[in-house]
């Protein structure tokens, strides 16, 4: 079997702080509409095959996999601190994930974060001043309720972070090509963003395209991060699903994941 196919980021790789990736749907031991590496405890999936796909994605990356750290995610804007004795919470089982939980950090060198997605934005944060990390999980809930700018403010309490010394890396996710919403989430996002109307194309009556990623892009410039440290993939999960496990194309499926350590 090939070794699982994993995506980096040139920001997060050229600083040389990080070991990092975002999972693809390929190169693991789950089977069916999971084929094949995913990365989530999704009914359907054998515990002991999710197991297998994190040890596989660590060993590529020379990270230990029982030191990685999870959050039940809720679409929320909690955030956590991890620390050296939560290692391994959510790593084996989802019962140990931090729960209600949609944004870690850490500055412990060797902790793995970990996030998990089918069509959501992931948000990657370094401080490379504090020497720390963050992900966050950013569907449209988590967007409205600028998860972005909740992570950036807990980086601050926590580590001293300030934005203007922070990369970011927006990852893989539904794109505006393909991520159609109805008139209920326009209105919410016209709400908290009403400076911002181009963030929706027309597609038909009661229904728009809405460019998540640049919604949560905006939230970090807005919090002060400066445009050239923010590096945002333009590749979309809904138009490859021979790539990624995406729920709006397929319905029922996998779930790739963010990770990131400090070395």
């Amino acid at each position: 079997m090939a070794g699982p196919e994993l995506l980096t980021f040139r920001l997060l790789a050229e600083s040389g702080q990080v070991k990092h990736a975002f999972t693809t749907r390929r190169g693991g031991v789950s089977t069916g509409l999971l084929a094949s590496l995913n990365m989530g405890f999704v009914a359907g999936d054998p515990p002991e095959n999710v197991r297998t796909n994190r040890r596989l994605v660590c060993e590529a990356l020379g990270l230990d996999p029982a030191r990685i750290v999870a959050g039940r995610q809720v679409h929320g804007h909690n955030a956590v601190v991890v620390g050296e004795e939560d290692r391994g919470r959510g790593a084996y089982s989802p019962d140990g994930a931090f729960p209600d939980t949609d944004i870690l950090l850490t500055a412990v060198k060797g902790v793995v974060l970990t996030s998990f997605y089918a069509d959501c934005v992931p948000l990657y944060f370094l401080d490379p001043v504090a020497g720390a990390v963050a992900l966050a999980h950013a569907g449209w809930r988590g967007t409205v309720q600028e998860v972005g700018a909740e992570c950036i403010r807990a980086m601050a309490a926590a580590f001293g972070s300030r934005p203007g010394d922070l990369l970011a890396v927006i990852g893989p996710s539904a794109g505006s090509c393909c991520y159609e919403v109805d008139e209920p989430v326009r209105a919410e996002f016209s709400r908290v963003f009403p400076q911002w109307p181009g963030l929706f194309v027309p597609r038909g009556p009661g229904r728009w395209l809405l460019d998540l990623k640049e919604a949560n892009r905006r939230t970090l410039v807005a919090c002060g991060m400066l445009p050239g440290r923010i590096e945002v993939s333009d590749l979309c999960t809904v138009c490859r699903p021979e790539l990624f496990f995406s729920y709006r194309a397929c319905g029922a499926t996998g779930r790739m994941a963010s990770l990131v350590s400090l070395v």
